[in-house]
């Protein structure tokens, strides 16, 4: 291996890529990761030597409290390159944002900008190779932190590790998703971490997604904890739904992440012309609104699938196909929006940063 110094970096290269054994014409979602991945570690209240090495294990010890008091946060971001063989990244500074938020709530010391933004950048660059061209192509990005102070005393970590993982990548979804309105588990409660992209909550999804799984669904609606009468997030994305021609979402909160695709399609809808109503959306609107026809489409959004639209959703026992329709919303927003990052059309909202 050879050892160079970018900056404040430390870069140690791969001996070998494994590139030439990958098929990037087939690729399962978050399955391969690139040559190299990016670590920088907290110890005694300093960030430590960021450095970017080649991908491999690493140990802990079994008393790293990420084991046992589930300290971890993530980011979900996307790399894009244009025609020019340049590589784009969209809203990155909305991750780093949103990354920063949620050590804050889980406790967890802040990333410096240096360490997020251009060790993401220099690893990004040492891919490159991997980022591949075409709409529909693109690189996950898995910025995350841990715990790894050890002992298994209940209280916050003195020590963490901070990672970037890169992962070729198509499409999330594919084909019809069916979704069950959540009756009485939740997502997240107000004071809780559900504005948090903590580790925590996914884990606690996968329980009641596996029974919806079981009864021929993909994915749940998750409602309000209090009354579940409100509707919130579809799975692990943030939801729309078009009633008439209005484009309903419900607002960010304790409960509901901020997602960035979300603010994103929101904006460009507006430019569209769409009329949008960011507000509390109910389930017996929902229902009304299916029962009466004005029920037109319901999609995800999120970084991974983009837009991923609703076929239909069940209720009480009762299930609500959604229409068929020409010239939908979601198609509309997720062709402008991937065409916007893949640089196919301007960027007239300056949200994509070369690397």
């Amino acid at each position: 291996m050879s050892t160079t110094q970018a900056n404040k970096i430390e870069i140690i290269k791969a001996a070998t890529s494994k590139i030439n054994e990958v098929d990037f014409d087939n690729l399962s979602f978050g399955a391969v990761f690139t040559d190299h991945l990016f670590e920088c570690d907290y110890i005694n209240g300093e960030w430590q030597q960021p450095v970017i090495k080649p991908y491999a294990p690493f140990l802990l010890d079994p008393s790293a409290k990420v084991f046992h008091y589930g300290q971890a946060i993530f980011e979900g971001m996307k790399a894009y390159k244009d025609d020019n063989d340049d590589v784009w990244l969209f809203r990155p500074d909305e991750n780093y944002k949103r990354f920063n938020t949620s050590a804050l709530r889980m406790a967890m010391p802040e990333v410096p900008e240096f360490v997020f933004m251009e060790g993401l950048k220099q690893l990004l660059k040492l891919d490159q190779a991997w980022v591949k061209k075409g709409n529909g192509s693109t690189m996950y990005i898995r910025p995350f932190m841990i715990a790894t102070g050890t002992g298994v005393v209940a209280n916050p970590s003195e020590d963490y590790k901070f990672m970037i993982l890169l992962s070729p990548a198509k499409a999330y979804y594919s084909g019809e998703v069916k979704v069950l309105i959540a009756e009485h588990f939740s997502r997240a409660a107000n004071g809780g971490i559900g504005a948090a992209k903590a580790a925590g909550n996914y884990a606690a999804q996968f329980y009641p997604t596996t029974l919806a799984n079981k009864e021929g669904f993909q994915q749940v609606i998750w409602t309000d904890d209090a009354t579940h009468t409100k509707l919130e997030e579809a799975g692990t994305m943030n939801v729309f739904f078009r009633i008439n021609d209005t484009l309903l979402t419900a607002p960010v909160s304790e409960r509901i992440l901020d997602g960035i695709t979300r603010k994103s399609l929101i904006d460009m809808a507006k430019k569209e012309g769409i009329s949008v109503e960011v507000r509390p959306v109910l389930v017996s609107e929902l229902v009304e609104a299916s029962k009466n026809g004005t029920l037109k489409e319901i999609f995800g959004a999120g970084t991974a699938a983009v837009v991923n639209p609703i076929a239909g959703y069940s209720y009480k026992d009762v299930y609500y196909e959604l229409p068929k329709i020409e010239n939908s919303f979601a198609s509309l927003l997720k062709e402008k929006l991937t065409s916007l990052q893949n640089k196919l059309t301007e960027d007239t909202f300056g949200w994509t940063v070369k690397v």
